[in-house]
């Protein structure tokens, strides 16, 4: 089970400040998690500009020319945030038993370790 999944609240923890012109302090929602590259792509976060060539739909507008949009940044870099506190936290699991239609079953439950309280 991964730390961190798609459309979890993060929030940046290294790189350079806001004052600084960095993204470290936001917060925002995982858009994508590229488990093989061990990164994710954060709402809001390490914006890149992408030059576009232009086209044409078929309607006859044009597209391209240059374009923003958020780049992945490493995992290592973001910290959970905890849904209590709403602060970045370290993500713990523990097991728990759940029945359901008489069925007993053991499922992983990841928590924040600050306040305890389920993600």
């Amino acid at each position: 089970m991964a730390n961190i999944k798609k459309g979890d609240l993060v929030q940046v923890i290294s790189g350079p400040s806001q004052a600084r012109g960095g993204d470290r302090g936001k917060q925002g929602k995982v858009i994508e998690v590229l488990v093989e590259k061990n990164r994710v792509v954060v709402e809001g976060v390490n914006f890149v500009t992408k030059h576009v060539r232009v086209g044409q739909t078929q309607r006859g507008t044009k597209t391209g020319g240059i374009e923003t949009h958020e780049a992945s940044i490493h995992v290592s870099n973001v910290a959970l945030v905890d849904p209590k506190t709403k602060k970045p936290t370290r993500v713990g699991f523990r097991e728990e038993t759940v029945t359901k239609d008489g069925v007993t079953k053991t499922v992983r439950v990841r928590f924040a370790k600050k306040s305890g309280e389920d993600l």
